[in-house]
């Protein structure tokens, strides 16, 4: 991350959290909401927020129970999603959400009285290295096995096996994949931090090398195509 967005997330976003591990990289840390206590984030996560799709941690307390969020090391944290605890949701290690993503692990509302939760929370676990494609939801009290993808769009509210690919709504197991092929995870990624973050410096420079302070207020002023 360059100097002024790094500051940004050292000043203003890690004190929101109650544990951040090293290698944290916010996108637009602005655009990131942490709301409520026990938030927890591993080693080497990224989360990639959007002005138009702001990523969004809550955790809700009601005075007898508090909820939690914990995010393994590697984990990629898409633009718009969203992860709501009542109770508890843990996030394993390399896993990926896609954009639009929503875990939440309540009702938050009861069927009659639509007042109060009325319990209506259970526990989540997203096991390491699972996959969640674009905009797919995730219901309270659900289990998804290590290594399993689960396809854009679905609606997760029965446990998925490890080692499969589910899809729909609700999802189900439509292909298993196989246990025996190794897996190169977002771990692996990150096995040289000073390599990845030497090769991210580069690319910066290559993509804003020729921006300047000038350029910016022209294109603010009278942007064209090449902004």
């Amino acid at each position: 991350m360059d100097g002024a967005r790094r500051a940004c997330v050292d000043h203003f976003l890690k004190p929101q959290f109650d544990a951040v591990g090293e290698g944290l990289q916010v996108t637009l840390p602005r655009d990131v909401e942490v709301i409520g206590p026990n938030i927890r984030l591993g080693r080497h996560v990224h989360i990639n927020a959007a002005r138009s799709h702001p990523v969004r941690l809550c955790v809700w307390f009601d005075g007898e129970r508090v909820g939690r969020i914990d995010v393994g090391d590697y984990a990629l944290v898409g633009p718009g999603c969203q992860i709501i605890s009542s109770i508890g949701i843990s996030i394993g290690a390399s896993t990926m959400l896609a954009s639009g993503v929503y875990i939440s692990d309540s009702d938050w509302h009861g069927t009659y009285d639509r007042t109060r939760e009325a319990g209506q929370a259970a526990p989540i676990v997203i096991e390491d290295n699972v996959w969640l494609g674009l905009r797919v939801i995730v219901g309270k009290g659900v289990r998804i096995g290590r290594n399993s993808i689960i396809g854009a769009g679905s609606v997760v509210v029965h446990d998925i096996p490890p080692n499969v690919i589910a899809a729909g709504n609700p999802a189900s197991v439509r292909r298993e994949l196989d246990p025996a092929t190794p897996f190169r995870t977002r771990a692996d990624y990150f096995a040289d931090p000073a390599a990845l973050a030497a090769q991210m410096d580069g690319l910066d420079r290559a993509f804003l090398g020729k921006n300047t302070t000038l350029g910016w207020l022209r294109s603010l002023i009278s942007p064209t195509r090449d902004d």
